[in-house]
């Protein structure tokens, strides 16, 4: 039941259990910020207890939150080192700058183009002008809080359970497939999910499992998924996954549209996202073409 024929334990066995170490490892590093918000804004009345989050604490929910994820990223690589006990190499994590590079310029280009298609069709108002982005403190928090997320998320759900599944040599379709729904899945529990935004997960993560599997590295994944995520939401103002925004740029949506905008759940709820998941499918093929990884030490 645990184990394969070959003595080893059966990849399910331990992505469980790296879920459960995943998960403590982040409730360990964002327990001291949800104690110091739990004191500083608690705020007692006659019917109960409630809380005022003002401007500077909000920095600390973002920063407690980096934590969270930094805590999930480190129990992640301990996991695989120790329990897995293969090298980080193995995991896809062998530096490979070029292919960063261009997943942080795919994932850019994607966003961007889905925002002027919009702009363009009039189906998004922009509150201020091109011209004038309202940076903030939030802006350069919001995008270390995106390259931790890109990192962790990539590491996890790519470089952990695809790894870890290969290694006990199971189908490559079924490792793609499997990936995916526990990606989006996982995203599921976000605010304002809808169908769409679901399936436009999932069809990521297939798109991540592919970039992993062209270029034996997480390096175009993770670079693809910080840009994504960044100028989604702290560019150009859209949910991300449900999560509220902080762009440069203010939006007022159509909501008769959400089928394209995605609505309250961000651009990945919509069929324009769809359509440049599908387009950086072709892309990652072309640029697979490029280079031949085949020497790289990776269970892939």
């Amino acid at each position: 039941m645990f184990k394969n024929n070959k003595g080893q334990f059966r990849a399910g066995w331990l992505i469980i259990v790296a879920f459960i170490i995943m998960f403590a490892g982040q409730i360990i590093l964002t327990i001291p910020g949800f104690i110091f918000i739990f004191f500083s804004q608690a705020v007692v009345e006659e019917g109960g207890m409630s809380f005022e989050i003002d401007a500077s604490n909000q920095m600390i929910f973002l920063l407690t939150n980096g934590l969270g994820t930094v805590g999930g990223l480190i129990a992640t690589l301990v996991v695989w080192r120790f329990i897995n006990k293969q090298t980080f190499a193995r995991m896809g994590l062998r530096w490979h700058g070029k292919d960063l590079l261009f997943g942080l310029l795919l994932g850019a280009i994607s966003i961007t183009v889905i925002f002027f298609i919009l702009y363009g069709a009039g189906q998004v108002t922009l509150l201020n002008s091109l011209l004038s982005p309202d940076f903030s403190m939030f802006t350069w928090l919001f995008l270390l809080l995106f390259i931790a997320v890109g990192l962790f998320e990539e590491i996890f759900f790519r470089g952990y359970i695809i790894s870890t599944m290969a290694s006990r040599n199971n189908n490559k379709v079924f490792i793609y497939i499997a990936s995916a729904l526990i990606f989006s899945i996982i995203h599921g529990t976000n605010p304002n999910v809808t169908i769409i935004g679901l399936v436009n997960i999932a069809l990521v993560g297939l798109l991540f499992a592919y970039m992993f599997d062209v270029t034996k590295s997480l390096w175009l994944p993770i670079g693809y998924h910080i840009t994504w995520n960044f100028f989604q939401g702290n560019v150009f103002g859209f949910a991300v996954s449900g999560l509220a925004p902080n762009g440069i740029y203010q939006l007022e949506l159509h909501e008769e549209n959400e089928i394209f905008t995605g609505g309250a759940f961000g651009l990945e709820g919509g069929l324009l996202a769809t359509i440049l998941i599908g387009v950086s499918f072709i892309v990652t093929y072309f640029y697979g073409k490029t280079s031949d990884r085949k020497e790289e030490p990776t269970i892939w």
